[in-house]
């Protein structure tokens, strides 16, 4: 693990000794990050006024900004998910299995289910369901169609080639991974 990681009124991250944290990515406050997760150059992770929960095996792809809601919910990201380059999550949650394109913007209370995709440069704004099985792409963003069985089987592809990537970044950087 490497990475700007520091703690916000005295609560440090919690990060699982398997997570990819690049050099360039800050790690703030109450945030946890599950097992072969990766956070890559240029992300921040701020947990400062609310939490921030990952699951295991999700990245979050260069660029990316996560934050919360003072007042309101934090951010929850499950496991399996592949966060394109630049995406900005805020205040929302992310079901295990979805898929967030790059620049896609995730406003508070916004909820993106199980199984559903937001297109590249996609607003789902505060309060949206996005909802499982459809393609949600727009300003503001909207259901544009099913996703097909190809479509679907590509989500979990993504996330292991990540945590491969991730485990070879680790090995590369440190060693023998630790």
């Amino acid at each position: 693990m490497t990475g700007l990681v520091r703690a916000f009124n005295g609560i440090l991250p919690t990060i699982d000794p398997t997570a990819f944290i690049a050099e360039t990515a800050a790690v703030i406050g109450d945030v946890v990050i599950g097992a072969n997760s990766s956070i890559w150059y240029g992300c921040t992770v701020r947990g400062d006024v609310n939490e921030i929960r990952i699951g295991a095996r999700t990245n979050l792809q260069d660029g990316t900004v996560i934050h919360v809601a003072a007042e309101g919910q934090g951010t929850y990201i499950g496991d399996d998910i592949t966060v394109g380059h630049m995406a900005l999550l805020h205040a929302c949650t992310l079901e295990d299995g979805c898929f967030i394109g790059m620049k896609a913007c995730i406003l508070d209370g916004a909820y993106v289910e199980s199984r559903a995709m937001v297109a590249a440069g996609a607003l789902v704004t505060p309060g949206k369901r996005v909802t499982s099985g459809f393609l949600w792409a727009g300003c503001p963003a909207r259901p544009v169609r099913e996703l097909t069985e190809k479509d679907l089987a590509v989500f979990p592809v993504l996330s292991h080639r990540y945590t491969d990537l991730a485990e070879t970044y680790r090995k590369s950087c440190y060693g023998s991974g630790a």
